[in-house]
């Protein structure tokens, strides 16, 4: 059971920087009072946001903090669970979060997140959710149970049976289940794969003992025949070589005959001058018998002897140009069978050099086939290996297919396991026992405060309503008053269960404007007997307008604005 003992805070809400504290144990039955805006409602955000991180009216975190101070906001909480006291400290400007087990900080280096999923599953077991159904009740922000959604209903009452632990055994088997789901799915893909490499390696040595010899026999047949024809190329290139040669040596006869032919024309050109010369001296003294430069007679027998030695002259030039002539055409041809003998050569070197690209080329051929057969040779004497590895892979895919006959049934287990744990399974077995102890006490409570109805919960949490006027109710059809009377009695019939099954069992009580509102003549006299001698071990907080109940409770509280601030003043 968790004793609640005290609560302080400052600088929350209205609160101002000092310590506003209530004492839990101080008495059974608590009216807290005060006028609109004094503070008297604080304590339900000052107690679920120390607890939750959560104010329990519908405030931003944000403006939690005193709007004129603006710092030091701080909330502590104290209460104590199996022998043990416990101090939760939360604030804000600055961010604090901690918790005091018997007066030492607990677990200084985890983070908030991981801090308060202690805090709800570890120490309190209970959630946000659930705390509030069972221990606070009224206030215009709260869900009563009959208005949350049929998911959030059957949270309630798990928490309330202690049975959310399926839930969470059934989350760790699904996960479980997920896993071994994937291993299915990688196993298969490994079997799938195992058997492709299978199949490949019985066609692989197939094709070693059936096509072996055949390949080794056609590229031996490719090899000779290339080699026949690299035989015939080289031959080819022999023969060619010989040709090359008996030209050069026919040409060597010819080398020169462009030196000796420029010659001969030098030596034409240095004739021609001559010829010129001799030309113009013949027709000078045919032409002339006296000097045309000094007017002076040309003796006639000089004259004469000149002509003749210009004859002669002209006579001997004649025959050696036409000699000449002769020679340089002689050079001249030789010169022409020169160059064609080179282009010859040229031609016989290029088809030499074409037939040594084509035995090369072919030479690589062979080295290739030879390669090749070389490797089917290889293969042919690892036939033993090949069918060691087709053995390995059978191997392994014996090994897969039982690795995944285990997973399967793993899974058939978990599946089996995973049906008993879900909502509808072992859950719904045990909510269907405590059902009818659930109905009799909220029925109980109705007719404790005069609100005669047949109220019944299904195992989905839907309610159905009966009365002796009218057959068939819903929760909505009823006026306010009425919807109060069927909270109060869920409420009191969850603390009921909590205490059976010492779940969410605790001392506190808080109720934020029941008598505020209608409860169609329902008299107070008889709700204070109710929470006083009904209701037990509980210390119960009534929070209220109305002053005149001041006497019928064993303490009261109130809170009003002092100086903008809110405070308790007794």
């Amino acid at each position: 059971m968790i004793i609640f003992k005290t609560i302080k805070w400052k600088n929350f809400l209205s609160t101002g920087d000092q310590w506003t504290e209530i004492n839990f144990q101080h008495s059974d039955t608590n009216l807290i009072i005060g006028t609109n805006g004094a503070g008297k409602s604080t304590m339900l955000d000052a107690l679920t946001f120390s607890l939750f991180n959560k104010p329990f009216r519908k405030i931003n975190k944000s403006q939690l903090i005193n709007a004129t101070n603006e710092r030091d906001c701080l909330v502590e909480v104290v209460f104590d669970l199996n022998g043990r006291e416990y101090l939760v400290r939360r604030g804000i400007k600055p961010n604090i979060f901690e918790i005091d087990v018997d007066g030492t900080v607990m677990n200084k280096q985890a983070d908030d997140r991981s801090m308060q999923k202690i805090l709800e599953e570890t120490i309190l077991k209970v959630n946000y959710k659930s705390f509030t159904q069972i221990v606070i009740l009224g206030s215009s922000t709260f869900v009563p149970f009959m208005q949350l959604s049929g998911s959030n209903r059957r949270d309630v009452i798990e928490d309330l049976l202690d049975i959310r632990i399926f839930s969470a055994m059934n989350h760790l088997i699904k996960e479980k289940m997920r896993v071994h789901r994937e291993k299915i799915k990688s196993l298969t893909f490994k079997k799938d794969n195992i058997k492709d490499k299978m199949q490949m390696q019985k066609s692989f040595i197939k094709e070693l003992e059936h096509q072996g010899k055949n390949n080794i026999n056609e590229n031996e047949k490719k090899r000779d025949t290339l080699s026949d024809e690299i035989n015939v190329l080289t031959t080819k290139n022999g023969t060619l070589g010989d040709d090359v040669y008996e030209v050069m040596e026919e040409q060597k006869d010819l080398t020169g005959a462009g030196e000796k032919l420029l010659k001969l024309n030098n030596l034409k050109g240095k004739l021609s001058q001559k010829v010129s010369t001799i030309t113009k001296e013949h027709k000078f003294f045919s032409d002339n018998v006296t000097c045309p430069t000094c007017t002076q007679s040309i003796e006639e027998s000089f004259r004469l002897n000149k002509i003749n030695d210009v004859q002669t002259k002209a006579r001997e030039l004649k025959k050696g140009f036409e000699d000449l002539e002769d020679s340089i055409k002689t050079e001249q041809d030789r010169e022409r069978h020169f160059i064609n003998l080179s282009k010859e050569i040229t031609k016989l070197n290029h088809d030499i050099s074409q037939n040594n690209t084509h035995i090369s080329i072919k030479q690589r051929q062979i080295r290739e086939l030879e390669s090749e057969i070389q490797r089917i040779t290889e293969q042919s004497k690892n036939r033993n290996t090949e069918n060691e590895k087709l053995t390995e892979f059978k191997t392994n895919l014996k090994d897969t297919m039982s690795d995944l006959s285990d997973v399967r049934d793993e899974v058939i287990h978990y599946d089996f396991a995973y049906s008993l744990l879900k909502d509808d399974g072992v859950k719904t077995k045990i909510i269907k026992k405590y059902l009818p102890f659930i109905n009799q006490q909220v029925n109980r409570y109705l007719q404790l405060m005069d609100f005669y109805i047949n109220f019944t919960l299904d195992e989905e949490f839907n309610e159905t309503i009966k009365s002796p006027i009218h057959e068939d109710f819903s929760y909505s059809s009823f006026s306010e008053g009425e919807k109060m009377r069927i909270d109060l009695a869920l409420l009191f019939t969850w603390r009921e269960v909590a205490r059976v099954k010492n779940s969410v069992n605790t001392n506190l009580l808080i109720m934020d404007e029941v008598f505020d509102s209608s409860l169609d003549g329902f008299g107070t006299d008889e709700f204070m007997k109710i929470i006083r001698y009904i209701i037990k071990g509980a210390n119960i907080f009534i929070i209220s307008h109305k002053t005149e109940l001041s006497d019928k409770f064993e303490s009261v509280i109130k809170f009003d604005k002092v100086k903008g601030f809110s405070r308790k003043i007794s």
